[in-house]
């Protein structure tokens, strides 16, 4: 009987698990959005900060351990970077076959939002978005690792069909009822078929990698990438329910802020290791650098200060997480938000290159520099393609949109591989976090997390990710003060930044 007893609080425990995330994370993306309500400045700001606060405090009160062991679910949450990028990755396929089709979609008429504020700087229809983005999340993670059979050996993993009935069925009553919908049915069965979509590019992904591993340790998040680009290229008509809609408005702000939470639990433990100094300072001085190295180009060699072309080309060329969430949650203006999915899968078809360089590289115990140095080049040429292009664009959309492609996948060539050459003294692990953190590059980042370098790469990842992070209230502040001029990006606070991250990236691989 005891035992019974026993056994009956341990699964009440983990059902409060589900309260416990919930209330973590969902109020940490509303005060976000309270706090920047009624300016031009996006809440990922504010998420950063809350975020790494709320588990360096949850550290230092004892309410947990470093890494958030007490809290399972969240560490689940945090690693669900891959659902929101097929989410994103879908819906960039489709913009760009309609751009490049001959056919006219009309615009998505199919939902009015009901923007009554239910809490200060959130609409009713975008909370009931932000809970359920939370509670998809969950759901499809748990759903489609316990069909493939790879749940956690631990005791969560026993949950995991738990999870994914409770997060589904939660996430498929979570329509807002005061939002004008032209057909209910239609909507609620298209979010079921995006739901079946998502698991079943996840599952096809995770069966392409193992099956070309033997050849190429391509991670999952390269084949989510093209299957989901793919799919969107060919269903271009489709229009979004419930299930793109929660994902791409907050699926990205959920999971940031699940990372930093997790992020901010191992300062105090993770300061104090050997070799994590250089990691740390080439990520916080690597991330003005070629955030603001880039923004410098456009605005210097490109003639173009507006944001409708920094926003977006800058999240594509550095595969920014935060900028990427700033730009499809609609916070850098409408044209930022339908062209940012085109920017963010054009530097992913490169990824070819980085994932098969990198993986060559962990078998060889040390970066290819020859076929880096290759890619880097490559790079270097498409930017300068990339910037003749926008300088006769003329504001002109189609020119735009092709020069901003261009200069997504030569940047983000460019500002991987010279990085990593620049970094390869450290071990190969180091230089991957290291230069993912330097980008906030989801990519890498979700290869990291996936163990492509390592076990000990996967377990920090989350902590060197979220230090440079630290940066984006620089970041989004000039993006929100250039969203109050117009949306032009003030110049010269641009330039300064930039020669400080250069002068921080050259102090740390040569002054150290």
């Amino acid at each position: 009987m005891l035992t019974t007893a026993l056994s009956t609080v341990d699964h009440l425990q983990f059902l409060n698990q589900f309260w416990w995330s919930l209330f973590i994370l969902v109020p940490m993306v509303l005060i976000a959005r309270t706090v920047v309500a009624g300016t031009r400045y996006s809440p990922i700001l504010i998420i950063v900060i809350f975020g790494l606060l709320m588990g360096f405090v949850l550290t230092i009160s004892e309410v947990t351990t470093p890494g958030l062991a007490d809290f399972p679910l969240l560490n689940v949450l945090s690693r669900t970077t891959i659902i929101a990028l097929g989410a994103t990755f879908f819906v960039g396929g489709q913009q760009i076959r309609r751009m490049f089709s001959k056919e006219t979609v009309p615009p998505d008429t199919s939902v009015t939002y009901c923007m009554d504020e239910l809490v200060l700087g959130t609409g009713r229809t975008h909370f009931v978005l932000i809970v359920r983005a939370f509670f998809l999340l969950l759901g499809i993670e748990a759903l489609y690792k316990y069909l493939l059979g790879i749940v956690p050996g631990d005791s969560i993993g026993h949950y995991y069909p738990l999870i994914a009935y409770l997060g589904l069925v939660f996430s498929m009553i979570l329509i807002d009822n005061r939002a004008v919908i032209d057909n209910k049915q239609a909507y609620i069965r298209r979010g079921l078929v995006e739901i079946a979509g998502l698991v079943v590019i996840l599952m096809a992904a995770y069966y392409i990698s193992a099956w070309v591993r033997p050849l190429i340790a391509l991670p999952q998040i390269f084949f989510v990438m093209i299957l989901a680009s793919a799919l969107g290229m060919v269903f271009f008509r489709m229009k979004s329910g419930p299930t793109l809609r929660s994902l791409l408005f907050a699926g990205i702000p959920i999971i940031l802020a699940a990372n930093f939470t997790v992020g901010g639990s191992l300062i105090r433990d993770s300061l104090g290791l050997a070799g994590i100094a250089p990691v740390l300072m080439y990520g916080f001085f690597g991330q003005i650098l070629w955030m603001f190295g880039g923004i410098s180009i456009l605005m210097l060699l490109a003639r173009t200060a507006s944001v409708r072309n920094l926003g977006p080309g800058m999240a594509g060329a550095l595969s920014h997480a935060g900028l990427t969430g700033a730009c499809t949650a609609g916070d850098l203006g409408e044209d930022a938000a339908r062209r940012a999915p085109v920017m963010i899968n054009i530097p992913f078809f490169g990824h070819i290159f980085v994932f098969s360089i990198l993986a060559l590289s962990v078998e060889q115990d040390g970066l290819l520099l020859l076929p880096a140095a290759i890619v880097a080049a490559v790079g270097v040429a498409l930017t300068v393609a990339a910037i003749r292009t926008l300088r006769r664009a003329e504001g002109q959309e189609r020119r735009e949109v092709t020069g901003l492609m261009l200069f997504s996948f030569g940047w983000q060539l460019t500002a991987i591989f010279t990085g990593m050459m620049l970094l390869s003294s450290l071990p190969l692990s180091n230089a991957a976090m290291a230069k993912s953190s330097a980008l906030s590059h989801f990519g890498l980042f979700a290869a990291l997390q996936g163990g492509m370098f390592g076990a000990d790469a996967a377990g920090m990842i989350a902590f060197v990710f979220a230090m440079p992070f630290l940066v984006h209230p620089l970041v989004f502040f000039l993006f929100g003060r250039a969203m109050e001029n117009d949306g032009e990006m003030p110049h010269l606070p641009v330039y300064i930044l930039a020669l400080v991250g250069l002068a921080g990236v050259l102090y740390g691989l040569f002054g150290m």
